[in-house]
């Protein structure tokens, strides 16, 4: 387990913006999982270089479903028609693969089902009880599907997923502008938020925004590549966090609440 420094001072944090795969529910293994079924015969068909959990993390972690194609074809020199967002899954074309994924994906779900992380549901029950505000910005179109299979959608009133983001025309991952939407949706300033992330590209959308603190958490891409890409604490579990929490920040007036900033 790592140590969070003792000093560390969360006072200033308002409210906390957490992604959702790999940081509060394990639907990172959901996903890896449905992209190595859809990619693993794919690259084969086409006698390129094996899929392998690696490129999960260095292509696609993070990334909106069609960027994250766009980006594993690219490592491998495929390249496809863009097509359209109504493609077919069927269709060999990006949107038609992102498509596909997505089928793939809510058939693994289905079959594997979701928890959240006991850690992660421990350190949202601390920053509700010190008043803190919480949201939930993902790049996937399924977050509140997952959320609601988690039993976590009543734990936050502003979640900023793909298809928000796509409606809103907000650019992905490692872009901020997810982040700091959900932050205007909160009613709160970027510099009095946390981003929470485990992927690269969502470290990266927390460290080019003007964001109070970036928490990265630790489920495989490595601290020290975590510290590099931006965070300013890296954490294995969040419940790391809570005696920190606790210390410098407890329940306060001063703290915004769900109904204050309604």
């Amino acid at each position: 387990m790592t140590t969070v420094d003792p000093s560390l001072d969360l006072s200033p944090i308002r409210a906390w913006l957490f992604d959702l795969d790999g940081v509060l529910t394990p639907t990172a293994v959901v996903h890896m999982h449905a992209w190595a079924r859809l990619f693993t015969p794919y690259l084969a068909e086409h006698g390129a270089a094996p899929y392998t959990e690696g490129d999960y993390f260095a292509y696609i972690d993070g990334k909106p479903r069609y960027d994250g194609v766009r980006s594993l074809l690219a490592s491998r020199g495929i390249r496809v028609p863009e097509g359209e967002p109504a493609d077919p899954p069927s269709a060999d074309t990006v949107h038609g693969l992102g498509n596909r994924k997505n089928a793939v994906f809510t058939d693994t779900l289905a079959e594997e089902g979701v928890s959240p992380y006991p850690a992660s549901v421990a350190f949202l029950d601390a920053i509700d009880a010190a008043g803190c505000l919480a949201a939930v910005v993902s790049s996937s179109k399924n977050a509140p599907e997952v959320l609601r299979a988690a039993g976590l959608a009543d734990r936050f009133e502003v979640v900023v997923d793909g298809g928000y983001a796509a409606a809103e025309h907000l650019p992905g991952k490692p872009a901020p502008d997810t982040y700091t939407r959900a932050a205007e949706l909160l009613g709160v300033a970027p510099t009095v938020c946390a981003v929470v992330e485990d992927a690269e590209s969502g470290v990266q959308a927390g460290a080019a925004g003007d964001f109070g603190l970036v928490v990265g958490v630790d489920r495989g891409v490595g601290r020290d590549t975590l510290l590099r890409l931006g965070a300013d604490v890296v954490v294995d579990e969040l419940d790391e966090l809570v005696p920190a929490l606790r210390r410098t920040a407890p329940p306060s007036p001063d703290h915004p609440t769900r109904e204050s900033t309604a």
